[in-house]
């Protein structure tokens, strides 16, 4: 058994000891046996992380090999201590019934625009450039986005979008803004930011021009670190159009001359490659993220993922953005299942629950501490309430209002009251939140962030995020829809 202690979410040195004295225990001992010392209460008032704690969660676990039915999840410290069929004696537990499995990888979006309502396309466009120049987008979206970052404080959209992101599933993203949160670490992961103490992922919406066109240097920037080893993944904006649009097609070309075809590079859409390109993509050990539902609103039609996915080019799924995307990256999932049928490629319920896991970790360079439920690993991770004999179809299935608990290392996010007050180290504490979601009692917690200096300002709850959009903006799209 490897047993370590997380570090990535900002936990005090003092809580860190309390939970080095239970794994000392857990290890010399009987695990079932060791019970868990009285943590003292967390003190009130703001603070970088929650303090560590220790708790228990039965279930149906997704691991690597496959369901485990009627196992124990064991969380100590931010990480997976054990998985085992006995209950671990002095451990909060709750048995729930349900589909436990790694949190949600959601590797494309634009998460401050998702403070707004589904855009209705007034036609199908040829590319991005065509619908970014359209009347109805800057009416309806981007003049709003402007008056949004002009009025309101520093983060706030981004912040009620994680909480959007939270409550489907997802703990970890792509595509927020570095102006928003360059330097901390946030509720919901950020991959292309900073994540885990590290900043070692950049995007890049627009290809430059040329050698000196807008952009250029930042490329330049980003490709000297794939090569020195400081940039694990460079997620770009590529070929987002009609398949028959040329200025998409002829961005491939621009990127392999820009050096740009690297085993880091991760293509965001891709609609209009060819499945030649498709081919040098996989042949450069390059990776594909697919938002099947925006591309089809927006040009009528979407990549060729099937091809993709049977030369063996690996695979992820965006939800992109609320104005033409899915509400959740659940909902994503089964436009991807549809749209791979319509393309002749059916794919089983377990092959596209790892392409929200295990395979979009491997994409974001994360494998090591994301998309796997597996002792020692960082405990993000998602209880989905189970509807099926199959587990993985209730994972395909399932809407965010089938989603029960979220924890992010040794954060209880996001779940029900219930056994939020069986769980939390101090279920009164001022940073947990009632909300009522779908008609159910639930809590939510805000409170965490993790700064490379020191911040002693406290994340606004859910209520005050809400007054401070609608006081701006007051058609702002719902979370609980």
């Amino acid at each position: 058994m490897s047993l370590t202690l997380a570090e990535d979410r900002g936990v005090s040195m003092a809580a860190r000891a309390q939970a080095r004295s239970f794994l000392d225990a857990y290890l010399a001992g009987t695990p079932d046996e060791v019970p868990v010392p009285a943590p003292p209460r967390p003190p009130r008032g703001p603070a970088l992380a929650p303090p560590l704690q220790a708790f228990a969660l039965r279930g149906c676990l997704l691991t690597r090999d496959g369901p485990l039915d009627n196992t124990w999840l064991v969380i100590v410290g931010g990480r997976i201590s054990a998985i085992k069929k006995r209950r671990p004696a002095g451990v909060p537990g709750v048995d729930t019934h349900g589909v436990i499995l790694p949190g949600l990888i959601d590797l494309h979006g634009h998460p401050e625009f998702n403070v707004f309502a589904a855009w209705e396309p007034p036609k199908q466009y040829i590319n991005r450039y065509a619908w970014r120049a359209s009347a109805p987008y800057k009416a309806l979206v981007r003049t709003p986005q402007d008056k949004l970052q002009a009025k309101l404080p520093r983060g706030t959209q981004l912040r009620y979008a994680e909480i959007r992101a939270l409550v489907g599933g997802v703990t970890a993203m792509q595509g927020a803004s570095g102006t928003n949160r360059a330097t901390d670490e946030s509720l919901v992961r950020n991959v292309d930011l900073r994540i885990f103490g590290q900043h070692r992922a950049r995007a890049m919406i627009d290809l430059p021009s040329g050698p000196r066109g807008r952009g250029a240097d930042t490329l330049r920037n980003v490709l000297a670190g794939i090569a020195n080893g400081s940039v694990d993944a460079f997620y770009l904006h590529l070929a987002e159009g009609a398949r028959n649009n040329q200025r998409s097609i002829d961005e491939f070309d621009r990127m392999v001359r820009f050096n740009a075809l690297t085993p880091a590079t991760v293509i965001i859409h891709g609609t209009a490659l060819t499945v030649e390109q498709l081919g040098h993509v996989r042949d450069a050990g390059a990776k594909l993220v697919w938002s099947p539902q925006s591309n089809l609103r927006l040009y009528g039609e979407t990549t060729r993922a099937a091809d993709a996915l049977r030369m063996g080019l690996p695979v992820a799924l965006g939800a992109d953005w609320l104005p033409s995307g899915s509400t959740s990256l659940l909902a994503e999932m089964k436009v991807a299942r549809q749209e791979l049928a319509n393309q002749g490629f059916p794919i089983s319920a377990r092959s596209l629950v790892n392409m929200v896991t295990e395979d979009a970790a491997k994409i974001a360079g994360l494998s090591d501490h994301l998309g796997v439920l597996a002792e020692g690993r960082v405990a993000d991770v998602v209880v989905i309430r189970r509807r099926s004999d199959d587990p993985y179809e209730t994972v395909v299935n399932a809407t965010p209002e089938a989603v029960e608990l979220v924890t992010i290392g040794s954060d209880l996010a996001y779940g029900r009251a219930d056994w939020i007050k069986l769980l939390a180290l101090d279920p009164m504490a001022p940073s947990l939140e009632p909300v009522l979601a779908w008609g159910k009692q639930m809590m939510l917690d805000t409170s965490y962030h993790a700064a490379a200096t020191a911040s002693t300002a406290a994340s606004p709850p859910l209520t005050q995020l809400r007054a401070d959009l609608t006081r701006v903006y007051p058609p702002v799209g719902p979370i609980w829809a």
